[in-house]
C-alpha cells in the first residue's frame, strides 16, 4: 500500500490517502493498545477535517473493543481455518500430531465446512449456525456407503467446526461469548459384529469360496483374504495396525502355564502396544508367509501378490466374500467392513468373561469406549441375573447342555458317598463296642 498525504493526529493514529488507487478518499491507521498491530479503516471521505473526526472516533471504538474484549479485526471463517491449519502443520512437523489427523482436519476444513460457512465473518457466526449444521449437512451431502450421511461423520465435522471457533476466541478474534454451547443430539452408529452363527458361516463358507477361484491370482487373493480375516477376528487389531504389521513384530512365546501363544507388536496412528493371541494365529501367519513374496523381518505381513504392502487390506475381496456369504449387511442395515472383525473379537472376548480392563489394554482402547460400544454384551451374558424372578421366565439352555443335570447327579452321588462313609463309620464303631 503506497501512503500519501500522511498526517499524524496523535500517538498511534494517522490519516492518509493511498497513491495506488484512483479515488482521493482518506484512510486512518489505529494502533491497537498493548499489541504491535494496527487496524486500517476506510473513512470514505475526501474532506480532511471530516477525516480527522472520523479517525478519532475510530480510535475510541478500537480502545473500547480492546477494553471489553471485543473483536477488532474482521476475519472470515476460511481465513481463521487457514491460520489454524498452519499451526497444526507446524505441530505435525514437530511430531505433536499425526499426519493422518492433519489430513483429516484439512479435508473437512477445505471441504464441507468451507462450503457451509467459509465466507462468513467469524464474529458473525452464531449459536444458530452451530445448531443448524446437522440439518444442512444431511441436505447437502451423501455418505460414502449409504445415501444418508452418518451422524458419526457429522459429529466429527462439528468437532472441527468447534475447534476453529475456540481458536478464534484464543486469538481474540471474537469474544468468549462466541463459544458454542452444547451439541445437537446425534445418533451413534451401532457397530455390527458377527454373531457366533455368522462367524461359523463365514468360516465354513470361506473354505469352499477359496476353492472356487478360477485363476491362480484369484486363488492367491482369496486364500490371503481368508487368513487375513481369521487373524483379525482372533487378535482384535485395528485395520491400520494390520497394515503396519511387519514380520519382525511377530513373536512366538509361552504363557505362565507353558502354553504356546503369539505376541504381536502393533502400531497405529500415534501409539503402539503388544497384544497376545492364541497359537492358532501363528498357524494363520505361517500360511500368509507361505503365500507371500515379502518375508524378510522388515517386510510387511499383509501384501498384494507382487510383495508390495496391501494399502487397502483386500477390501474388495473381503467385500466380495461377505456379499457371497450373505453377511455384508449387518442388523443395523450398515454394510460391514474390515473394522467389524475387531468388533467381533471384542464381543466374543466379553462373552467369554474377559475382564473389561484387561480387554481394554489388549485392544489399545479405553474402558469407557468398550462399555459404550459393547455394553449390550454384558446384558445378554448375564440374562439369568437380569431376568431373575420374572414370571414365566426360565433359563434358556443350548440343546444337549446337560451341565445342570450332571451337576445334580454329582451332588446326589456325593451325598450317597458321604452317607455310605457315615454308615461304615457307625458299623465300625458298633463292632469295637
Amino acid at each position: 500500500m503506497f501512503i500519501v498525504d500522511k498526517e499524524v493526529l496523535n500517538k498511534g493514529l494517522i490519516i492518509f490517502r493511498r497513491g495506488d488507487v484512483l479515488h482521493r478518499e482518506f484512510y486512518c491507521r489505529v494502533r491497537v493498545q498493548h499489541e504491535r498491530r494496527y487496524k486500517t479503516i476506510a473513512l470514505k471521505t475526501e474532506d480532511r477535517a471530516t477525516a480527522r473526526t472520523l479517525a478519532q472516533d475510530a480510535q475510541v471504538e478500537v480502545r473500547y473493543a480492546v477494553k471489553h474484549d471485543m473483536p477488532i479485526f474482521n476475519r472470515s471463517f476460511r481465513e481463521v481455518a487457514d491460520e489454524y491449519l498452519k499451526v497444526m502443520e507446524r505441530r505435525k512437523d514437530l511430531g505433536e500430531v499425526s499426519l493422518h489427523r492433519y489430513k483429516n482436519l484439512a479435508s473437512r476444513l477445505n471441504g464441507v465446512l468451507n462450503d457451509y460457512i467459509g465466507t462468513k465473518q467469524v464474529h458473525l457466526i452464531t449459536q444458530e449456525a452451530w445448531q443448524e449444521y446437522p440439518s444442512w449437512r444431511r441436505a447437502n451431502g451423501k455418505g460414502r456407503i449409504r445415501e444418508r450421511i452418518s451422524d458419526s461423520t457429522i459429529g466429527a465435522e462439528m468437532t472441527v467446526f468447534n475447534a476453529i471457533m475456540n481458536y478464534a476466541i484464543q486469538k481474540r478474534y471474537v469474544p468468549a461469548s462466541h463459544r458454542f454451547e452444547g451439541k445437537p443430539k446425534l445418533k451413534g452408529s451401532r457397530r455390527d459384529e458377527f454373531t457366533v452363527e455368522e462367524y461359523r458361516k463365514l468360516h465354513s463358507f470361506g473354505r469352499s469360496w477359496m476353492k472356487q477361484a478360477t485363476t491362480p491370482q484369484g486363488v492367491w487373493y482369496r486364500t490371503m483374504c481368508y487368513n487375513f480375516i481369521l487373524i483379525m477376528c482372533n487378535t482384535g487389531m485395528r485395520p491400520v495396525e494390520a497394515k503396519n504389521l511387519r514380520w519382525r513384530d511377530v513373536t512366538a512365546a509361552q504363557d505362565r502355564d507353558k502354553r504356546d501363544i503369539m505376541v504381536l507388536f502393533v502400531q497405529g496412528k500415534d501409539k503402539s502396544r503388544k497384544l497376545v493371541a492364541p497359537a492358532s494365529v501363528g498357524e494363520y501367519l505361517d500360511r500368509v508367509r507361505a503365500l507371500s513374496k515379502a518375508t524378510k523381518p522388515d517386510d510387511f505381513v499383509f501384501t498384494i501378490i507382487n510383495g508390495k504392502p496391501a494399502k487397502f487390506l483386500y477390501c474388495d475381496t473381503v467385500e466380495a466374500l461377505l456379499e457371497e456369504a450373505g453377511l455384508r449387511i449387518g442388523p443395523g442395515e450398515i454394510p460391514r467392513t474390515t473394522y467389524c472383525f475387531r468388533h467381533t473379537y471384542a464381543t466374543f472376548r466379553l462373552s467369554e468373561g474377559v475382564d473389561v480392563y484387561i480387554l481394554a489394554e489388549q485392544m489399545g482402547t479405553s474402558v469407557k469406549m468398550i462399555e459404550q460400544h459393547y455394553g449390550h454384551v454384558n446384558t445378554i451374558k448375564h440374562a439369568d441375573r437380569v431376568l431373575m424372578g420374572m414370571t414365566g421366565w426360565e433359563l434358556v439352555r443350548e440343546p444337549g447342555d446337560d451341565s445342570e443335570a450332571a451337576a445334580k447327579a454329582a451332588k446326589a452321588a456325593a451325598g450317597r458317598d458321604r452317607a455310605g462313609r457315615s454308615g461304615l463309620s457307625r458299623s465300625r464303631t458298633s463292632k469295637r463296642s
